[in-house]
């Protein structure tokens, strides 16, 4: 008979994507990010899980992390965490589920029913104390659609300043801007065009995948939700929505002045990551690489350019089959609680 894979699935669910990581022997074997508004019902989530099902059917062991409980689903997110507990004991009633929480670690629903503010947005934490398992000294960085982590990693611990997403913020360990859901408007107050700094309107007519798509380093997979127009999700399309924001038409310019001002964009966005990097890095030593994560890795990569640091894409030292390895770096929470639930790994 077939050895039994006995697999672990981590989950990570959140306000916009669910991430689904599938681990056998230790290692990665599938993973994909599913497109989920949460804030527009639990409808969504069912969705999701019925499109990732075949990652998780048969685990005998599942391992959760959220920030699903910050979407308007919920009114605080104290009870966005029992909500999402609830939908987790009624979902899989016959694994065994394990819900990270960043002081405990891996705990039971019930245990974390009783440290809700531990488990509300804990998935930077989980990745961080993975990585910190395999390099002892690094500035992690993972970019997703809507947020950026950045924390420092001393002596194989995660060296967190803050705890809560106020905390964070505050310490700049958290940057609220993302690879795709962010808007333009949020990022800058004008752009450069034809040699005048125009004032930006400030309207949801674009968002930074447009940025991102001209620019050509978006892919398809990596943008999940509608367009701000929704219209179609093409290099015209997205060029015809930022020329918007500077009170032009797409043909009022030509394709290489847009593709300038989606540059200014995407250099605005990494100044403020890279303002937060610069007071996280601390006393990290000049040799300690940044490793990077999430769909955002373009601008990690020039982050660590601009810090003088070795860029390690979090894919190259995750035990992880190849035919997954970025896919499960996009999805690194999910990742990275699933290889933390697995015994003895």
């Amino acid at each position: 008979m077939p050895e039994r894979s006995n697999p672990v699935v981590g989950f990570d669910i959140g306000g916009a994507h669910l991430k689904v990581v599938r681990v056998e022997h230790g290692r990665v074997v599938a993973a994909m990010t599913v497109g989920m508004p949460l804030w527009m019902g639990m409808e969504t989530l069912d969705a999701a899980l019925h499109q990732s099902r075949h990652l998780y059917e048969d685990a005998p062991v599942c391992a959760f992390t959220m920030t699903g409980e910050l979407s308007e689903a919920y009114p605080t997110r104290a009870e966005g965490v029992a909500g999402l507990l609830r939908e987790i004991a009624q979902r899989f009633p016959t694994t065994r589920n394990l819900i990270y929480a960043t002081r405990s670690g891996l705990v039971s629903v019930e245990r974390a029913a009783e440290i809700p503010m531990e488990v509300a947005s804990a998935n930077w934490h989980a990745t961080a104390s993975l990585v910190g398992s395999l390099r002892p000294d690094a500035l992690f960085v993972d970019m997703g659609s809507t947020t950026t982590d950045i924390l420092r990693i001393r002596d194989g611990k995660v060296q967190a300043s803050g705890y809560t997403d106020a905390e964070r913020l505050a310490h700049g360990e958290l940057v609220y801007t993302g690879f795709v859901r962010s808007f333009p408007i949020a990022v800058a107050s004008e752009a450069p065009v034809r040699g005048r700094f125009t004032p930006l309107m400030n309207e949801y007519f674009a968002s930074m995948s447009d940025v991102y798509r001209i620019l050509g380093v978006l892919r398809d997979e990596d943008d999940q939700h509608r367009t701000a127009d929704n219209g179609p999700k093409t290099v015209e399309a997205s060029i015809a929505r930022v020329s918007r924001l500077v009170g032009h038409d797409a043909g009022d310019l030509r394709d290489y002045e847009w593709r300038q001002i989606a540059l200014w964009f995407a250099e605005r966005q990494l100044r403020t990551i890279h303002d937060a990097a610069i007071l996280v890095s601390g006393d990290l030593p000049d040799d300690a690489p940044l490793i990077g994560a999430g769909i955002g890795r373009w601008q990690v990569k020039r982050l660590a350019q601009r810090l003088d640091r070795k860029f390690i894409d979090f894919a190259e030292l995750l035990p992880s089959e190849d035919s997954c390895r970025i896919s499960a770096s996009d999805a690194a929470p999910a990742a990275a609680v699933a290889l933390l639930a697995v015994p003895g790994l």
